[in-house]
């Protein structure tokens, strides 16, 4: 983090307290009041949690509004409705203004299911049930080095999602979705795809990616690589009767066991997450289904490298909770790579958020 000089005394710039020269972090009496901040942190999520179910970005337009008109227009009390709002404006999620009526901001918008970008299904997916029961017990985590889900939920993280909280998988998979899409157009713009005529998406969920890819290249053939449950509910543009459909294949499996089909280029986002011997599985089947010289774009988001790193971090100990994951470092993931027998080329950001490792399988 960077520091601003006032008055020979350097400020945290995000929060506008005193900070140490050398590491950006509030000094002397103000180091107290940030960690008081950060302790109540829970309180600023679930604020943020309450105003998406309640959907108040959605019924909040244009113009400012009273809170007797907005708590009429989401059912709601307006006393605390208006404490709520009161403390996501101290976050800059909607501001109040000078005659007492509430208005957007840049980040409140961000709550609205319309907006392009929208982050309202990461918003409430970060912040479900089962969430507020593991945070606590990051403690045991970090003594064991495994996740805590199963012995608080009785099973693991995927069976208790889609067995137990119906509600909190759909949730999941909005969530998913909506970040799929976000990122497949940066992928598809990012992507120099000269001399690659097929393209294999590995662990691809839905195909947001690869129906990307085959949008912007005519001349391009792909496969999508998911369980079967997964590749069942497809993009429908890759289903049959579907836009794409006579240019892919549907190909249910787990890449943790084999990936049987060739093809010039692999593409696998965001699924190496487990444990190390799972990427490393995951890796050799992509080197040993591979022609020498096929590119393997392994795209992930890194804890070492990224404009929030706050919230990669953060991601990580819920990976670490949920399912005993983990999210990489430029050198981990590197270095796994380079064990399974690629070659690894250029590291470059897709965007603010997503860094891709080009490579090919060696000769």
């Amino acid at each position: 983090m960077t520091t601003v000089q006032t008055d020979n005394q350097p400020t945290d710039p995000a929060t506008g307290l005193a900070a140490d020269l050398s590491t950006g972090a509030p000094t002397g009496p103000q180091a107290a009041f940030r960690l008081r901040e950060l302790v109540f942190g829970a309180a600023g999520a679930a604020a943020v949690r309450a105003a998406a179910r309640l959907r108040v970005a959605d019924a909040l337009g244009d113009a400012p509004m009273a809170i007797e008109d907005l708590s009429a227009a989401l059912g709601t009390e307006p006393q605390p409705l208006s404490r709520l709002l009161r403390a996501l404006s101290c976050y800059g999620v909607f501001t109040e203004t000078a005659d007492g009526r509430y208005a957007h901001t840049e980040m409140s918008r961000l709550l609205r299911e319309d907006t392009p970008g929208s982050l309202r299904y990461i918003a409430l997916w970060c912040t479900e049930p089962w969430t507020w029961a593991a945070w606590p017990r990051l403690d045991d985590a970090v003594r064991s080095g495994t996740h805590v889900f199963a012995e608080l939920f009785g099973k693991d993280f995927f069976t208790y999602l889609h067995a137990d909280a119906g509600d909190s998988a759909r949730v999941f998979d909005q969530a998913m979705t909506t970040s799929s899409r976000q990122s497949a157009h940066d992928i598809a713009e990012f992507l120099d795809l000269s001399g690659v005529s097929s393209v294999v998406d590995i662990g691809g969920g839905q195909g947001h990616v690869l129906a990307s890819l085959l949008e912007k290249h005519p001349e391009l053939t792909g496969v999508l690589l998911d369980l079967p449950t997964v590749v069942a509910n497809a993009d429908p543009r890759l289903r049959e009767g579907g836009a794409l459909a006579d240019r892919v294949r549907l190909m249910p499996g787990d890449c943790r066991d084999a990936v049987p089909v060739q093809a010039d280029m692999y593409i696998i986002k965001n699924i190496l997450e487990w444990d190390d011997d799972s990427t490393r599985r995951t890796l050799r089947n992509v080197v040993a289904a591979g022609r020498p010289g096929a590119r393997v774009l392994v795209i992930e988001n890194l804890v070492d490298d990224s404009p929030s790193m706050r919230f990669t971090t953060a991601m990580d100990l819920l990976l670490l909770l949920n399912v005993g994951g983990a999210k990489h470092s430029k050198d981990s993931l590197a270095g796994l790579m380079t064990e399974a027998g690629l070659e690894l080329g250029e590291i470059r950001p897709v965007n603010s958020y997503l860094h891709a490792f080009d490579s090919t399988v060696g000769h």
